[in-house]
């Protein structure tokens, strides 16, 4: 009865318009009453669990994105893409794809992926002949990649909650996020051949180590990253710390895609995009710690186990539900709403918690193209000026893709595993 009215509250929350920081926060505080469980140290709780190194990152990372976004950086891996696909049928789709990818392993945001390659190439797309739900779609689509490929926002999330390692999580993103894009890649260059897209010039040898020479230092950002975590040189958040340094440095010297008197309007833009994400972790918070006090976790242990699921009908049961609920939440809300639940059911079911880490980042990825509440398609909506009807249906064909890659992930574990295996052995 509780759960029925406790879903009610939630949901007519949110159809009402209130930012979900508030509806986490607001159904926390009711449960709490409701449940005659004592308030008196969750804001002490809350506040011990928001001072942790790894969640530090997460601001970091964001404004890093932001200065990147800004400052030239996606114009510059745009052309790095451009200048080796040249000559390929459907190039420009191939281009994003590729670019996509690229941004990704530097900003680790879906929504901000989609925001900077939309920008800069749907109107090259439009002016070169392409359908326009076909370029929409193909630039919502390979945004998602944003939130698997490290550093990805959504796996230091994960971490924290689930406790688990980072490093691990984002080497084990690395190979499910490239079977994703190759998936795209192939498409597209399927359905470029199909429906005869047009192809762009191929440019000459020397054009292309000049525009790679150029795209070096958009390239050392995620280089710097990796490098220094994987060497045991930097914590995360030492490495968030150095990536935000080094984009602010590279988008002032080398792109300038923002003057240096502009700089601390980035810096409030990028701060506004992090508060936001810092208040649904806050009220997430305390809704988690209610959880934890009721005891539904257990419960949902001991069911799970009581009647027997095996594997694969627990992950394909959970597939189901986040699938739903992506429908209607966005990633950060799903995460911190759903995961510790989940979380102490896992190892008790033989689930690795590194490998669900990905099945539900990836589950995550298909809801930010989902209708009704899909992030990526309202972004694209509004640089485009299209209907969110037409971006759905260029999205389709990638969203099918997409089930597809969920399906690989989630019953052929060796492909997020294999890598975090190899570095630090078995978890």
């Amino acid at each position: 009865m509780w759960a029925v009215l406790f879903l009610l509250l939630f949901f007519g929350l949110l159809a009402a318009g209130m930012p979900i920081f508030l509806v986490l926060g607001t159904c926390a505080a009711i449960l709490f009453a409701v449940s005659g469980q004592p308030l008196i140290g969750v804001a002490q709780l809350i506040i011990d669990q928001l001072n942790s190194q790894p969640l530090m990152a997460l601001p970091l990372f964001v404004m890093a994105a932001a200065f990147m976004r800004r400052g030239g950086v996606a114009r510059a891996l745009v052309d790095l893409a451009a200048a080796w696909l040249g000559g390929i049928r459907g190039a420009l789709g191939l281009v994003t794809v590729v670019s996509c990818t690229l941004f990704a392993a530097i900003c680790g945001s879906s929504v901000a992926t989609a925001l900077a390659m939309g920008t800069i190439l749907l109107p090259s797309m439009l002016e070169r002949g392409y359908p326009r739900s076909f370029a929409l779609g193909v630039i919502g689509a390979s945004g998602t990649i944003g939130i698997v490929i490290p550093p990805s926002l959504a796996l230091i999330l994960y971490g924290i909650i689930a406790e688990q390692s980072v490093p691990r999580l984002f080497l084990a993103g690395i190979l499910p996020g490239l079977l994703q894009a190759a998936a795209f890649f192939t498409w597209v260059f399927f359905d470029a051949r199909r429906r005869g897209f047009p192809r762009e010039p191929a440019t000459p040898f020397r054009h292309k180590l000049a525009v790679t020479w150029r795209a070096l230092p958009a390239l050392a950002v995620p280089a710097v990253v990796l490098v220094g975590i994987y060497g045991g040189l930097v914590t995360v958040t030492e490495a968030a710390a150095i990536a935000a340094v080094v984009s602010l440095f590279v988008s002032l010297l080398f792109y300038r895609g923002f003057r240096p008197a502009q700089t601390l309007a980035v810096i409030a833009d990028g701060i506004r995009s992090a508060g936001t994400i810092m208040l649904i972790v806050a009220s997430a918070l305390a809704f988690g710690h209610w959880m934890t006090l009721s005891g539904i976790p257990a419960q949902l242990v001991q069911f799970t186990v009581a009647h027997g699921f095996k594997t694969w009908q627990f992950l394909l049961a959970i597939n189901v539900l986040l699938l739903i609920l992506g429908c209607f939440l966005e990633v950060t809300a799903t995460l911190l709403l759903v995961l510790p639940i989940l979380a102490p059911a896992l190892k008790p079911l033989g689930v690795d918690p590194v490998h669900f880490a990905i099945i539900f980042t990836h589950n995550m990825e298909i809801g930010l193209v989902h209708p009704p509440v899909g992030l990526n398609l309202f972004v694209l909506s509004s640089i485009s000026a299209a209907p969110v009807g037409e971006v759905i249906r260029g999205i389709l064909p990638f969203l099918i893709l997409l089930l597809i890659v969920l399906g690989i992930i989630t019953y052929v574990p060796v492909l997020t595993l294999w890598l975090p295996n190899l570095v630090f052995g078995p978890g």
